[in-house]
């Protein structure tokens, strides 16, 4: 066996420590890792572009990230922050509890893609929350500035992991259907979906019930107290 493909690694390691672009850096260990393999350089090209092909559906998450960009320089989360300030009654609990009975009830839906952090969670959904708390508590941002971003992301993630566990298609519930087939045990996957409903509800119900004292929180706390005692989730 030769250990000289695994010079790659090193290579790897090397243009981390050095802080050189992670692309180029993991391209250049790539192609260095087929040669010392033996791999003729056409035969890696292809084996590179076939990788590529496979994987092009992650180009939308890499266009998403300029765009994003685009939109919070055009003042996306001003406007977010403005729109919130307007509204009468709207706290940062309340704001979301119905961003997580959205995020959950399209994720029982399969529609995962429509939300998520980079897209919703840090343009949108962070600074509405923030406006909401001071609007309704009056407070600067400080320290609970963190807190609310966490709650924030938080939220997100309740959402979609407890919500596509209901979605009959999902990789999660064929797996455990796939199992039990192998075990004797064969079950149709909408019934392996249905049982997942009351870990939903449940979910729902108990973030829900923490976004309510996290309202409560605001209003009796000072900035600094609220990020000390409550760290984030």
């Amino acid at each position: 066996m030769s250990y000289w493909p695994l010079l790659g690694v090193a290579l790897v390691v090397l243009g981390f420590l050095l802080r050189m672009n992670p692309l180029l850096v993991v391209v250049s260990a790539g192609v260095a890792t087929g040669l010392l393999a033996g791999i003729q350089p056409l035969d890696l090209l292809a084996l590179i572009g076939g990788g590529f092909l496979k994987s092009r559906f992650l180009l939308l998450l890499v266009m998403t990230l300029p765009v994003i960009g685009l939109c919070e320089r055009s003042g996306l989360r001003a406007r977010a922050s403005a729109l919130i300030a307007r509204l009468r009654g709207a706290t940062a609990g309340r704001l979301l509890i119905a961003y997580l009975a959205v995020r959950q009830f399209a994720a029982m839906l399969g529609l995962t893609a429509i939300a998520g952090h980079p897209q919703t969670v840090r343009p949108l959904l962070a600074p509405m929350v923030e406006a909401a708390a001071e609007h309704e508590t009056g407070l600067e941002p400080g320290l609970k500035r963190e807190t609310l971003r966490a709650y924030a992301a938080a939220t997100d993630n309740v959402g979609l992991f407890f919500g596509e566990d209901v979605f009959l298609a999902f990789a999660g519930v064929l797996l455990i259907q796939g199992f039990l087939a192998e075990s004797g045990f064969p079950l149709d996957p909408m019934r392996i979906a249905l049982w997942g409903l009351p870990t939903a509800f449940a979910a729902f119900a108990i973030h829900a019930v923490r976004l309510m004292r996290l309202d409560a929180r605001l209003r009796r706390r000072p900035d600094d107290e609220v990020s000390r005692t409550e760290p984030p989730p």
